[in-house]
């Protein structure tokens, strides 16, 4: 995959995830939405995962995934694209951890460290969280994150009940 002369060398990684109407298309079409940015352009994806909810677990199982992205927004900005792209997918923010059509969260930006109030680098919770070090392992394995690797952090989280819903990286290109 070649990337165009006007993206920036930031790598930055999201976690996408949803249980709400029909997931696994709302994060296929993120994906491709980002990927059509000329700022943005998707590098890698994990399998797609079929999880437990967490924090709020009286709701249906999510669908969970992981990608890389070279881009050359800030990461501000990274994160009001991928606002829009969930307001445009109709996610609607009622209560913390519960149902969602469209979820993306920016895990990670290059070596950038931020502990502001609208967003924070690495993702604060993203090492406690099996179904986010599942796929993120799928991507970005010897990442690292708060000192330690991506694969390290997956040893010790808990993953029980994640299922593998699809094993190919390309889930998200197929119509």
């Amino acid at each position: 995959m070649s990337i165009s002369p006007d993206i920036g060398a930031v790598t930055a990684t999201l976690g996408l995830g949803g249980n709400v109407g029909d997931p696994i298309h709302a994060m296929a079409a993120a994906l491709k939405m980002l990927d059509e940015r000329g700022d943005c352009h998707v590098i890698a994806v994990s399998r797609l995962y079929r999880t437990p909810p967490w924090g709020k677990t009286d709701q249906s199982f999510f669908y969970n995934s992981c990608a890389a992205v070279k881009t050359s927004l800030t990461p501000d900005a990274l994160l009001e694209a991928c606002l829009d792209i969930e307001r445009e997918m109709k996610r609607v923010r009622v209560e913390r951890w519960g149902p969602r059509t469209l979820d993306i969260d920016i895990l990670t930006y290059g070596e950038v460290e931020s502990d502001a109030s609208n967003l924070q680098i690495p993702h604060p919770r993203m090492t406690e969280r099996g179904f986010v070090l599942l796929p993120l392992a799928d991507v970005a394995a010897y990442l690292a994150v708060n000192g330690r690797l991506v694969s390290e952090w997956l040893a010790e989280v808990d993953t029980s009940g994640i299922e593998i819903a699809d094993e190919s990286p390309d889930w998200w290109r197929r119509p």
